[in-house]
Formats: C-alpha cells, sequence, structure tokens
C-alpha cells in the first residue's frame, strides 16, 4: 500500500447561465413593429382613391420577382398611379382583370364623394358653431346619416328654442337659425326642416303637438328664408308631433323638443335589373 500512488479526483462545477434571459422582448418587438407597419398598410390604403387601388392591385399582380427583382417600386409610381398619361384603355382592362365594372366604380365613387362632402360640410358647420355660438354648441347636433347631414336644435332647461307652449323664437334659437343659415346658403343641396315635442299633451284636443311642431318647423322655414336661404332649396318642411322622441328612454325630456334641419346628399342610384 506504500507504493501505490494517491489519486485525487476534483470536480468542477461548471456555471449555468440563467436561461431566462431577454430573448423574448426582442421577438416581443418584431411582433408590434410588424403589426403597426400591418395597421399603417391598412390607413395608407383607406387613404387612396379606388382608381389608384385598383391600378395598385393590378400592378403587383403582374409583378414577378424573377423578371423584375432590383427594380424600385416607385420608379414606377407616377406610371402607375396614373400621374403619367396613363391611357384610358389600359385603365379599363385593370378594370375588368380585375372584376370591377364600370357601374360599379361609379356608384361606388359617387358614393364615396356624397359621404366626404357631407364630412367636409359637417366640420364647416362645427367650427361655426364653436366660434360664434360656444356658450350654447350643446344646444346643436350635427351628424350624418345615409344620404344626407343632420342638424338638430334642442331645448335645454331654461334655454327654449320656442316660447313654452307656442311657436314664437327665442333669440337663442334666431341666433342660432343665422349662423346655421351662413353656413348652409352657399350649398346647393336640398333642405328639408322638421319640427318634433315632448310627449307633453295640451288639456283640449282643439291643438295639440302635431299642429304645434308643424308650426315650429314652418316658423323655422321662414326665419331661414329671411337670413337668405332660397325657398327653391326646401323640398319638405314637417311636424312629427312626440312620435320620433331624440330621448327615447324620458319622452318628456326638454331635448326632444327640437328643430331638425336636414341636407340631402343625392346619391347615384344602382340600375335596377
Amino acid at each position: 500500500m506504500k507504493n501505490k500512488d494517491v489519486i485525487i479526483i476534483k470536480k468542477i462545477k461548471k456555471h449555468v447561465e440563467n436561461s431566462h434571459g431577454g430573448s423574448w422582448k426582442v421577438a416581443y418587438a418584431d411582433f408590434v413593429t410588424a403589426l403597426m407597419a400591418f395597421f399603417l398598410l391598412l390607413w395608407l390604403l383607406s387613404m387612396t382613391s379606388q382608381d389608384k387601388r385598383i391600378k395598385m392591385a393590378a400592378y403587383f399582380k403582374q409583378f414577378s420577382i424573377f423578371t423584375q427583382s432590383g427594380t424600385s417600386f416607385m420608379d414606377k409610381s407616377n406610371q402607375m398611379l396614373g400621374e403619367a398619361g396613363e391611357s384610358s384603355q389600359k385603365v379599363t382592362a385593370e378594370k375588368k382583370n380585375l372584376g370591377i365594372s364600370s357601374e360599379t366604380q361609379s356608384e361606388t365613387s359617387s358614393g364615396s364623394d356624397s359621404a366626404m362632402k357631407a364630412e367636409e360640410v359637417k366640420e364647416t358647420i362645427r367650427q361655426a358653431i364653436e366660434d360664434k355660438l360656444g356658450d350654447i354648441k350643446d344646444q346643436i347636433l350635427v351628424d350624418i346619416f345615409e344620404g344626407g347631414l343632420r342638424i338638430q336644435l334642442v331645448d335645454k332647461a331654461g334655454k327654449p328654442m320656442f316660447e313654452l307652449g307656442s311657436f314664437t323664437l327665442t333669440p337663442i334659437a334666431t341666433r342660432i337659425l343665422k349662423v346655421i343659415a351662413e353656413s348652409i346658403n352657399p350649398l346647393p343641396n336640398p333642405v328639408s326642416i322638421e319640427g318634433h315635442t315632448d310627449s307633453l299633451q295640451y288639456r283640449t284636443s282643439a291643438y295639440s303637438n302635431w299642429e304645434l311642431s308643424t308650426q315650429r318647423a314652418l316658423t323655422a322655414r321662414k326665419q331661414l328664408e329671411v337670413f337668405g336661404l332660397p325657398p327653391s332649396r326646401l323640398s319638405r318642411v314637417a311636424g312629427y308631433a312626440d312620435t320620433v322622441p331624440l330621448i327615447t328612454e324620458d319622452t318628456e325630456d326638454p331635448r326632444n323638443r327640437r328643430i331638425s334641419i336636414i341636407l340631402f346628399f343625392p346619391q347615384k342610384q344602382s340600375k335596377q335589373p
């Protein structure tokens, strides 16, 4: 035993790096960046006209990476988007290849143009209300519906548009109608005026909310004409009593007493089969 060598074995433990590092953050950042780029692309496409989208679709439909690799998309952007004198025959052919008829394209463009014009008019009226009627702007509602733009003058507790139970305009209503007239007078759109009341009824049947709402609509019409609205643009003046409440859960709410001024934006009708 004395002649045997003593062998000592030393085991060195290797330190294992923590596997829970920050590599996942890189993947997450790439995902968020790609998602942002995707939504940016959708936004850009929504801001592009229908004609340009058609031409872009036709370009990428015929694009080949084997024959057109190394070329820039921007080099042909003017030609592709029709800004360098592209022939109408080529545009028609592209629409045909994409399955879009000229009638469909015209109807889509017409509807889009009407919506755009309604938005522009809404913004003009909204700005006029902010500038000139800031103290009572909460009594003027402006919204867009299919086929037109609606401006509503609503009552508020202590600030009515008409004297109680009558069709005499208050100074507040006169101020509003003047500003509205200045905004819509330059437009060619047909105009409709509607009168609405709350559900409170008169004690006698000789005079009802039907007569009151109609008289109020007629009074608003006369005042708009005084402020310069051409009578030829009026297409309808009507009273609806309390049948179309603004606040449906409380038909006696003062906001149901209102005048609606409607501007129509005609859209091209689709052909009947």
